[in-house]
């Protein structure tokens, strides 16, 4: 079984006196079911579980008043001894809330009443075109938590690396101290698989138990199909097929040297106009990432964000290498893959820093600067330049030589290095990325 963060998430939140209805919110099939049902399990004594999407009858119970001692009644009438009521021991689970709207609006009679703990877990909460909206979203009554697929560090869990090792890495990146030879090659060689397997817990299961990299493919692209019908499925009909054409064109938009999302390689001659509500779809789903070109390299990095300019990822590194062709996954782990390379590990990164919490910037400007990614460290504006292999940093040092313009003093290159430092640029191995948490 798969070790989670969200445990400790759900626990904080049961723990904490006067908790609000909670909503977990995250794409498809990235755990939130399972992670859900395995707390209420563990910490109450009677589980209710509702599952909208399974069970579109179930929207029946919060068709009429939405007291709860009503949906109370309606639900034991329902599911008899699957429905036990105890005040303080009870949770009950709203799966796929947003196939019934009436659910959220009801949250906040059960925040009033204060009885019973209520968790709704939904992956399309928020998807323009979906069809269904609450007569009102409890705005004050619910707390609501992203949930994304396994992180890097839920995956070093899964594969065996445990805390005091994690700790070790700490260690060293505080003290700028190169790490063992040997810890280094597994976590590189961990790293690589990382890239190919992502986060998605059926993959990461199917990884760990068979080491087949044929069924781990099988998997994400079954997953990659079932967002596809998705798209058809709930989208409104003018945005079908446009949806469709934004998603299928990341592999295309990555590959580009300037690889700021554009349009027109959506479909020639295409405009923002045409498509950018087609993409935001794709973003509320949860299954994509924007990372926003800076107007100026210092801090609040979210005030000086250029809002049309902006770069696109994968929200999971796995589920985008296996957008790209047969043999990709061999590519990756025995590391040849020429010029695409940069566009794989960029979107691992991106992966990493989105799954920390992190919002995504670059920075780049016409006259050639351009710095993969930009984060508040430490701090600190700091640059961070992600190298596959070993390169230049050419716009890294301008932009470092120039402080009184460009307001950073810091940078961390991130590539196939161990630790060390060069004046002001810290070196990592890509694989301490998920190390980089201080603000």
């Amino acid at each position: 079984m798969l070790k989670r963060k969200i445990e400790q998430r759900l626990l904080n939140w049961k723990n904490t006196a006067g908790h609000k209805p909670l909503i977990l919110k995250g794409c498809r099939q990235c755990g939130k079911t399972f992670s859900v049902l395995d707390f209420a399990k563990k910490n109450y004594k009677h589980v209710v579980y509702l599952n909208f999407f399974e069970n579109p009858d179930y929207a029946s119970v919060f068709a009429g008043s939405l007291e709860v001692d009503n949906i109370i009644m309606m639900l034991s009438a329902l599911l008899g001894k699957n429905a036990v009521f105890e005040a303080g021991e009870t949770v009950l689970i709203l799966d796929e809330i947003q196939d019934c709207p009436d659910a959220r609006t009801a949250l906040k009679f059960f925040r009033l009443d204060g009885r019973f703990d209520v968790i709704g877990t939904g992956s399309l909460l928020g998807v323009k075109g979906y069809g269904k909206e609450p007569k009102s979203i409890p705005v004050g009554s619910e707390t609501v938590v992203d949930m994304y697929p396994l992180d890097f560090e839920e995956f070093l869990w899964a594969n065996g690396i445990a805390e005091p090792i994690i700790a070790l890495l700490k260690k060293n990146l505080d003290t700028e101290t190169p790490i063992p030879e040997a810890l280094h090659h597994r976590m590189q060689q961990l790293l690589l698989q990382y890239t190919v397997v992502g986060g998605m817990p059926e993959a990461v299961q199917s990884f760990v138990d068979t080491k087949q990299m044929d069924q781990v493919l099988s998997i994400q692209r079954n997953i990659i199909r079932s967002y596809e019908d998705d798209m058809v499925k709930y989208a409104d009909k003018k945005d079908k097929s446009r949806i469709k054409e934004c998603f299928q064109s990341i592999p295309r938009q990555l590959s580009k040297e300037n690889k700021k999302f554009q349009y027109s390689v959506v479909k020639k001659g295409s405009t923002a106009s045409k498509y950018e509500g087609s993409l935001q779809w794709i973003e509320d789903a949860g299954i994509i990432s924007r990372c926003y070109n800076l107007s100026i390299t210092e801090l609040p990095l979210d005030g000086n964000a250029e809002q049309d300019t902006f770069k696109v990822y994968m929200k999971d590194c796995g589920l985008f290498a296996s957008m790209l062709e047969d043999g990709t996954q061999y590519d990756i782990l025995q590391g040849n893959l020429y010029g695409y390379k940069g566009a794989i590990f960029e979107n691992l990164v991106a992966d990493i820093f989105s799954k920390m919490g992190r919002k995504l910037y670059y920075f780049r400007k016409d006259s050639g600067l351009e710095v993969d990614f930009v984060i508040r460290y430490k701090g600190e504006c700091t640059l961070v330049e992600v190298k596959a292999s070993t390169g230049n940093t050419k716009s890294t040092k301008t932009i470092l030589r120039h402080p009184e313009k460009y307001h950073v003093h810091s940078a961390v290159k991130l590539g196939n290095y161990n630790i060390g430092r060069s004046g002001q640029i810290l070196t990592l191995p890509l694989y301490m990325a998920f190390l980089l948490r201080a603000l």
